[in-house]
């Protein structure tokens, strides 16, 4: 057993808790084989009424109503500094992160594309409910059940759709009352309930409850000196995002994929651009003027007056800085580390729109560049790490040259330089053999 109750029984006590999973969720009888957390909490499921095997979370909000209610939610303001903290490292780590409310309903879901896709399969989406009242036994509504961060592993959820999964959650709390307004979980396999992934997460928490403080603190003291939403200049976030996030004085307005890629144009060619030239770079054709149209009408109704584009040509009246903006800003004053930083992941790495593929790109190339050009050693480990650079041999490479010989971190390198070139050696191996006849 585990010093912590809080932490999950290590691999090796799987059976055992599987054994009593089926004694107290199946024949309601008593079993020592689990964490007594745990078995407490799979009583509650029971007088829940909670079906172990049939898991169905409530999703009670429309598409509307939970964007409205996320950009209401105090954590919104958090979501950056989670995606510097521990969602863009998920990509590679094959995880993903999930932002709940106080009541256990899930707000934001990031991470690992196929995994996300795996876990929406038991109902792991935006706005459903991961109450203990709803789905039973899990990391996020068991943590918020008790107050206290928590891991959930295998056969401990009280849902055997579940019992695949591990997962790590940990409160937050508002840094002036003291009370509830969230959680926040890590999903995945072994590696999401590992011993170290809760002081992670812990650690992660207190960042974001130490942001909610000053930025409560700024509110109630530095209202004066704050200039008004009207000389705010207004910000897209498109990074490591499958839709925008515009930024407008105080206010905050979750876009449509699409809706983000044209904004994204539009902010890009600040000199205009046709519609037919615009339908281009949107959908790949330039006699697509119809659907463009008619999807500007729709974008239009959605922006404040001041950032409504113009026609004839397509434009912006209103300067609109992109994250992209910012973070190429940073690699032009040098300012390596503070760039990456700032780059959460690819520009609206789902889109497939032409113009946005050639900025994504742009982008990648001249992070990639200033890397291998002029960062330090840890900075370039980071990079190397990130979803861009994950299986970029040269750049594994580089940070080989530039660690010291008797690093500690040599071995960790060498070992993926050995795994990249072994998958690369196997690709090759593939596209030499010969191809069948053609009938």
């Amino acid at each position: 057993m585990t010093s912590s109750p809080w932490v999950a029984l290590p691999t090796e006590h799987r059976d055992a808790v599987r054994a009593a999973h089926d004694a107290v969720v199946g024949e309601r009888r008593d079993s020592e084989g689990v964490r007594r957390l745990v078995r407490e909490s799979w009583e509650r499921s029971v007088g829940f009424r909670v079906d172990p095997d049939k898991l169905s979370p409530d999703v009670e909000l429309s598409e509307e109503e939970l964007r409205a209610y996320r950009d209401a939610h105090p954590l919104s303001s958090a979501l950056p500094s989670l995606h510097r903290l521990l969602i863009r490292h998920t990509f590679d780590a094959g995880l993903i992160i999930a932002v709940g409310d106080q009541a256990g309903r899930l707000l934001w879901i990031d991470g690992d594309r196929a995994l996300r896709r795996r876990a929406e399969s038991m109902g792991f989406v935006e706005g459903a409910d991961w109450s203990e009242r709803a789905v039973g036994t899990s990391a996020p509504g068991t943590a918020l059940a008790l107050d206290h961060g928590i891991q959930i592993s295998g056969a401990e959820h009280f849902g055997r759709v579940v019992h695949p999964w591990s997962c790590t959650a940990v409160p937050v709390h508002d840094p002036g009352t003291g009370s509830l307004v969230g959680v926040i979980d890590i999903t995945g396999g072994d590696d999401a309930a590992a011993p170290a992934t809760l002081p992670l997460l812990e650690a992660a928490v207190a960042a974001v409850e130490a942001e909610l403080r000053i930025r409560r603190l700024d509110d109630v003291v530095a209202p004066v000196r704050r200039p008004p939403a009207s000389v705010v200049r207004p910000v897209l976030h498109v990074l490591g995002r499958d839709e925008g996030r515009l930024d407008h004085g105080r206010t905050s307005l979750e876009l449509t994929r699409r809706h983000a890629e044209i904004l994204t144009l539009l902010a890009w060619h600040r000199q205009g651009l046709s519609a037919e030239r615009l339908a281009e770079l949107v959908y790949g054709r330039d006699d697509a003027t119809v659907t463009l149209r008619a999807e500007m009408v729709r974008l239009r109704r959605e922006l404040p007056e001041s950032l409504a584009p113009e026609s004839r040509p397509y434009r912006l009246t209103e300067p609109l800085e992109l994250d992209v903006h910012r973070v190429l800003g940073f690699l032009e004053r040098g300012a390596h580390k503070v760039a990456l930083g700032s780059y959460p992941g690819p520009l609206l790495p789902q889109s497939d729109a032409p113009g946005i593929v050639a900025i994504r790109e742009e982008l990648r190339a001249a992070l990639r560049e200033a890397m291998l050009a002029d960062a330090s050693v840890d900075t370039l480990l980071e990079y190397a790490r990130s979803f861009d650079a994950a299986d970029d041999l040269e750049v594994w490479q580089a940070c080989l040259r530039l660690l010291p010989a008797r690093s500690p971190k040599r071995a960790l390198v060498v070992s993926r330089i050995e795994r990249i070139e072994h998958e690369l050696g196997r690709m090759q191996q593939t596209a030499t053999l010969p191809q069948p006849p053609r009938p």
